[in-house]
């Protein structure tokens, strides 16, 4: 059965308005806090102080219900906001199983009455 990473599969992104709190640790060991505003298996959509640079290879690690995700990413263009910056990173080398138990956890968030979007993996 493909995965909603595999390129064609479409994945839901869950709106999370920072409620859940994301540690980013750059390849300098600087750890860097910020709340996670969007998220999906492909990727998340950071609120930081300040941007970090587009393309840079981090690791992202965050906790969500019952899934701790701890795996690299890359960042993307970062977008001021009102508060800081908004920020989108995608997953490189997300782990299968850590995929399957992150959809499950934000498919029960979507059951759960959060908001939902439809997004196209790259």
């Amino acid at each position: 059965m493909p995965t909603p990473t595999q390129k064609g599969q479409r994945g839901s992104r869950v709106k999370l308005g920072g409620s859940i709190l994301v540690l980013i640790v750059l390849e300098n060991g600087r750890q860097i806090r910020g709340g996670m505003n969007q998220l999906s298996v492909n990727g998340g959509l950071g609120s930081f102080e300040d941007p970090l640079d587009e393309g840079i290879r981090v690791t992202v690690l965050f906790h969500l219900g019952c899934t701790s995700v701890r795996c690299r990413a890359q960042m993307m263009f970062p977008m001021w906001a009102t508060k800081g910056c908004l920020q989108p990173f995608r997953f490189l080398d997300l782990p299968a199983d850590t995929s399957a138990s992150l959809s499950r956890e934000l498919d029960a968030l979507v059951q759960a009455g959060a908001s939902e979007e439809e997004e196209e993996s790259e």
